[in-house]
């Protein structure tokens, strides 16, 4: 990659310093950050992930610190395909994977972020969530009538309410850092256009077809009150400790280049690295060596 698309410097370009000022509309979709091609950003990849596998065994070996990655995203956005390469060559026993669907019966009879707050990663982990809590500031907000399945109190339910659970969110993942794991959240961008050439193109490939529901075009037909609802969320919810990144959607090698960077970024910025002994453990792995060096 050129100097001026490094690792460090495409994490950056994407995170939202100043959630107030934020739009939505000044995030280009199609940006690639002046990378002109897939054979490019696949070259940036590969050391984006060597990095990445690098600091996960740092991460898994340190105990101190968890990883937290949400990714938001509307359909088609590749929240999918984004974590099946970015996390292919991590090790599997130092990541978990939730998926979030609609919500149980279970879940709806409690506030929501227990669902998700059973799924957090233990220290020394990686826990990406294909989607997470803010479904509920998001699909629950551009279709009230979920809302009302929640069964809340009618008295809590009022004018405040995304307000509040904007509130509670913020004071969730304080919380969360305050204890030891990281949150980095990801909203994969994506153009109307776009999102019409992959549903197409899921049409045309016999192979896909079972990933188009009917229902998609009805979600289609509410872009503008989700495009609000994502912008809403990063202006009310992306802060220092917690910070959102609205990264680009349209290419998906840029896509996947750009959360590789903004992974990598973040445990770097944890400082994560292997234990440190001091001379009295040192004594203890030089006699177990030189134990295991006499049965020769």
């Amino acid at each position: 990659m050129p100097k001026q698309t490094s690792l460090r410097a495409l994490a950056e370009r994407y995170r939202i310093e100043d959630g107030a000022r934020f739009r939505l509309r000044h995030v280009d979709p199609g940006d690639t950050a002046r990378i002109e091609s897939a054979e490019e950003a696949a070259k940036g990849l590969a050391e984006g992930l060597d990095a990445l596998r690098d600091l996960q065994e740092k991460l898994y070996a340190q105990d101190r610190w968890a990883l937290l990655a949400m990714f938001q995203g509307i359909d088609t956005a590749g929240k999918d395909s984004t974590i099946a390469h970015v996390m292919s060559g991590v090790n599997p026993q130092g990541c978990q994977v939730w998926s979030f669907k609609q919500p149980s019966h279970e879940e709806l009879d409690h506030d929501f972020l227990w669902r998700s707050s059973r799924c957090l990663p233990e220290r020394g982990r990686i826990g990406i969530w294909n989607r997470s809590y803010y479904e509920e500031v998001i699909v629950v907000r551009v279709h009230p009538e979920l809302l009302e399945a929640e069964q809340l109190p009618k008295k809590l339910v009022g004018k405040r309410i995304w307000r509040e659970r904007f509130e509670d969110i913020v004071a969730h993942e304080r919380y969360l850092t305050r204890n030891g794991v990281a949150v980095v959240k990801v909203l994969l961008h994506m153009s109307k256009k776009e999102q019409r050439r992959r549903f197409l193109a899921r049409l045309e490939d016999r192979d896909k077809n079972w990933k188009f529901a009917v229902g998609d075009l009805a979600e289609r037909a509410l872009w503008g009150k989700y495009q609000d609802a994502f912008e809403d969320m990063v202006r009310n919810t992306s802060t220092e400790c917690a910070p959102w990144y609205v990264v680009p959607a349209d290419h998906k090698w840029f896509t996947r280049l750009v959360v590789a960077a903004v992974l990598v970024e973040t445990l770097r910025g944890l400082g994560v690295d292997y234990p440190k002994f001091d001379s009295a453990r040192r004594g203890e792995l030089a006699k177990i060596r030189a134990t295991l060096e006499r049965e020769k």
